[in-house]
């Protein structure tokens, strides 16, 4: 018997064997030791090279997309029943485009890259409305307010999103090696768009960073001694350098306090600093600084670009700061040249 306090897991258990067991294998039925569909895709993202985010959202829509259409199997499926999944998204879950587009993203994926099936166009879909709005931005004694409002290593981390206009897990993946002091830049590698790009380091975060590089170093020399003290490489960077994974050069500038096992790799390794920890620890510095504006981790770049932008900085360089493919995507900045209803004078004034 299973007991009441277990049963979410347990159905939660039974949901995923039937997909990995019985659904998935109704038609390989000839081949009982092939891959499960999910440990393929998974296998698929790994091989191109998919973020761990990215493989746990591909999965999730995907076992959604067969458990919506009564566990059958992808191969069975095509681009009707991909249409009404979508289409339910959009109606009945009332999800927001940039999910809906992430669903279609991770069937897509299944098909075309997991099961080599050349799908045709896939057109009349309920699309998920994309509202068009400006991006939060906090005013520059907003932002020295809410900083004022974090300590130790989250005041730094934040000080970094503002000053150097990162978005958060840019930060926390930073490696010791892409910290140039004498050059005040910071160089991100493989960052949205798998693109690699130089930003500024602020003169105001030299001291306090290079003091947050001691005690990396420290901690990392600690694991050393324990047998520990490896890290994740990016790609296939730790068969070619088997020893490079323990050097200084390649660790976290931000290491988790604690040492947990990779899911991957199932090897014990000191990761970066949990995004949530940070992203938690600004939002309750905003509502102690009594900000009434919707704002998080991500709001610190927006304002990096808007104050640029604001103090006369061309348009271009803060493109190749912030690292936007496009121009356009940039100009969303612009609406602050616009003050006051585009710089009119009220007539109440």
């Amino acid at each position: 018997m299973v007991n009441s306090g277990n049963w979410g897991a347990y159905l939660s258990f039974l949901v995923d064997n039937t997909l990995n067991y019985g659904v998935i294998h109704q038609n390989d039925m000839s081949q009982p030791h092939s891959p499960r569909l999910l440990d393929q895709v998974r296998q698929t993202l790994r091989l191109k090279h998919f973020s761990l985010k990215t493989e746990k959202s591909y999965v999730h829509y995907i076992r959604a997309f067969i458990l919506f259409h009564n566990k059958q199997h992808p191969r069975n499926m095509g681009v009707a029943e991909i249409r009404a999944y979508l289409s339910h998204l959009a109606v009945e879950k009332n999800v927001a485009a940039s999910t809906q587009t992430v669903a279609l993203s991770a069937l897509l994926f299944l098909y075309r890259q997991v099961l080599q099936i050349d799908l045709p166009y896939i057109g009349e879909i309920e699309r998920a409305k994309r509202p068009e709005r400006l991006p939060v931005v906090f005013t520059r004694s907003e932002a020295k307010q809410i900083l004022a409002h974090l300590d130790g290593i989250n005041h730094l981390v934040v000080s970094l999103l503002y000053g150097s206009g990162l978005r958060l897990m840019e930060c926390l993946q930073l490696r010791i090696k892409d910290v140039d002091f004498e050059y005040q830049q910071i160089i991100v590698r493989d960052g949205k768009g798998s693109k690699d790009r130089i930003t500024m380091l602020p003169t105001s975060v030299i001291e306090p960073l290079k003091l947050q590089l001691q005690k990396t170093k420290t901690l990392h020399q600690q694991d050393l001694s324990l047998g520990y003290g490896s890290v994740q490489l990016p790609y296939a960077l730790e068969r070619k350098y088997p020893r490079a994974n323990q050097e200084w050069a390649w660790q976290f500038v931000f290491p988790s306090w604690k040492r947990s096992v990779d899911p991957r790799t199932k090897l014990v390794r000191r990761h970066h600093l949990y995004e949530q920890a940070v992203q938690r620890a600004v939002k309750q510095a905003i509502q102690q600084a009594g900000i009434a504006k919707h704002g998080g981790c991500h709001t610190f770049r927006h304002s990096f670009a808007t104050h640029l932008l604001e103090d006369g900085y061309d348009i271009r360089t803060v493109q190749e700061l912030l690292g936007h493919k496009d121009v356009k995507t940039t100009m969303i900045y612009t609406h602050v040249l616009n003050r006051g209803g585009r710089g009119v004078r009220s007539p109440l004034d």
